[in-house]
């Protein structure tokens, strides 16, 4: 299995690929990344991974804290000190009633171990408990207690939330867990995407600069021509307008570049003064993908597998909460202990006596005017309609998959043609700008070349970023990286002292 463990120091995270190097006559650095190094951090540093991290430890939290709703739990209790100095109404032995002033001071203590069953929805105990009351009117102090005392708690008939509670939550951790490893993929996707607009953005500038030096060429041509009389008024006009949309596009190049860089910089987590140089991904590998292979991958890492078998448990488990609230409900609780009274604290503990207590306490509805009854059809209308959804969103994820599959096989042609057109459409450009400067073309003749080798410059970076779309799309459906042929694996930093 994969691990691309988050403590991996920012040196590691840019090699290889990444450099540094100077422009500007030695002043500036320039930082060179590939599109590897820009994932890498992204995946480490960015501001989205810090919130992708912290979700995770809160669903890792509420599964640890279930995890100990099961067991047993040991609980001090009790009151120290409790006085109360009052005047109270006392009852006479002739049913008359009194007013004395009490002064007392009491103490209870209790201590009991508790553990429930989810299996049958039993709760049991064992506690041991001592009760102190001092009487200061009086001059006296008294003790009472159970040393020792079980007893339980079962109800009947009625709907069992410890059970159904067991078969969800596994899953709603398992679904966390997968949800980590997509969030970091999608990371890595937005972070590709925002590296293509840079690129896109760059090419556009870097294609506007070439254009407007070309095109200032051509104006001191053409002003020669001018002043010899070999061009006509309407030719040298065009080179002078292809000069200032050159001015302009070029203008506007640099405004898209500066934004293209300033939100590559603040997702991957650079600083803004930072000089970037983006490598072209041309890294590709155009491997065969088995369908069937990338299907059983993606229900097998995907969350949507146990996201769909948690729902039908869920609407199962609502349909019986509603039918078992639709009739006889009871509650049998019970309790065998000893107990005793005494002067001191010790004679709790000579001879006691036995305490038993047994109880079923019922509950049962005579008339509700159907309000049960249409709680168990809307239950049941409920549980109909996530069953339907659940098979319509497998099959939707099911869809998904091989069309992405059979996507990524297309492409070995698309990347091919638009790499040819691209070397043909700069040739071409080339020798059309030197036969214009040799007066053998029209600027209207040059012009057409010049669109053609931006169209082909602009087709194979789309081309480029279309194979690395439909990579990393393929990694987020299926979690599996078919290059290395492993399951896709990351580990939160926040919980590696957890596990």
């Amino acid at each position: 299995m994969k691990n691309r463990n988050f403590f991996i120091g920012l040196f590691f995270c840019l090699l290889p690929g990444m450099g540094s190097g100077y422009a500007n006559g030695d002043q500036d650095p320039v930082i060179t990344l590939s599109l590897r190094n820009v994932v890498d951090l992204a995946i480490t540093q960015s501001s989205s991974v810090r919130y992708v991290q912290n979700r995770n430890v809160n669903y890792y939290w509420r599964w640890r804290n279930f995890q100990t709703t099961f067991r047993p739990e040991l609980t001090l209790s009790g009151d120290l000190p409790n006085y109360v100095h009052s005047t109270t109404p006392v009852t006479q032995p002739d049913g008359s009633i009194q007013f004395r002033q009490v002064s007392n001071a009491f103490a209870t203590a209790m201590l009991s171990l508790n553990q429930s069953i989810p299996q049958l929805g039993t709760s049991i105990y064992a506690a041991t408990s001592v009760f102190r009351a001092q009487d200061f009117n009086n001059k006296t102090i008294d003790f009472s207690g159970s040393p020792f005392m079980v007893g339980f708690r079962q109800p009947v008939f009625a709907y069992n939330w410890m059970k159904w509670a067991r078969k969800t939550e596994p899953l709603v951790y398992g679904e966390s867990e997968r949800e980590f490893i997509e969030s970091i993929e999608r990371i890595s996707y937005t972070a590709m995407k925002r590296f293509f607009r840079y690129l896109r953005v760059k090419t556009d500038y870097t294609l506007a600069e070439n254009n407007l030096k070309n095109s200032l060429d051509n104006m001191k041509i053409a002003e020669l021509k001018s002043q010899l009389g070999t061009i006509s008024e309407n030719d040298y006009s065009r080179v002078k307008l292809s000069v200032l949309n050159a001015r302009k596009a070029l203008n506007t190049a640099e405004m898209n570049l500066k934004n293209a860089d300033f939100e590559l910089k603040s997702y991957i987590g650079l600083d803004q003064d930072e000089k970037l140089e983006l490598l072209l991904p041309l890294e590709m590998v155009l491997f065969e993908i088995d369908p069937d292979k990338a299907l059983g991958e993606a229900k097998a890492n995907r969350k949507e597998t146990l996201r769909f078998e948690r729902r039908l448990i869920e609407a199962e488990g609502q349909l019986v909460q509603a039918k078992r609230s639709n009739g006889l409900s009871a509650t049998l609780t019970g309790s065998y202990g000893l107990s005793n009274q005494a002067t001191d604290i010790l004679g709790i503990y000579e001879q006691p006596e036995k305490q038993r207590m047994l109880r079923l306490s019922l509950s049962v509805p005579v008339l509700d005017w159907g309000r049960s009854a249409s709680k168990v059809k809307m239950a049941e209308s409920r549980k109909e309609l996530v069953v339907y959804d659940v098979q319509q969103e497998m099959s939707d994820f099911d869809r998904e998959v091989i069309v992405q599959v059979e996507q990524f096989s297309l492409l070995k042609d698309q990347l091919n043609t638009a790499r040819e057109a691209d070397k043909v459409a700069e040739n071409g450009y080339l020798i059309s700008l030197k036969k214009f400067q040799n007066g053998e073309i029209s600027i209207t003749e040059l012009n057409i070349s010049l669109s053609e080798r931006e169209s082909a410059k602009r087709d194979y970076i789309r081309s480029l970023e279309t194979y690395w779309e439909a990579y990393y799309n393929l990694r987020i459906l299926t979690l599996y990286d078919f290059e290395t042929m492993e399951k896709i694996w990351y580990i939160n930093p926040m919980l590696s002292g957890e596990n």
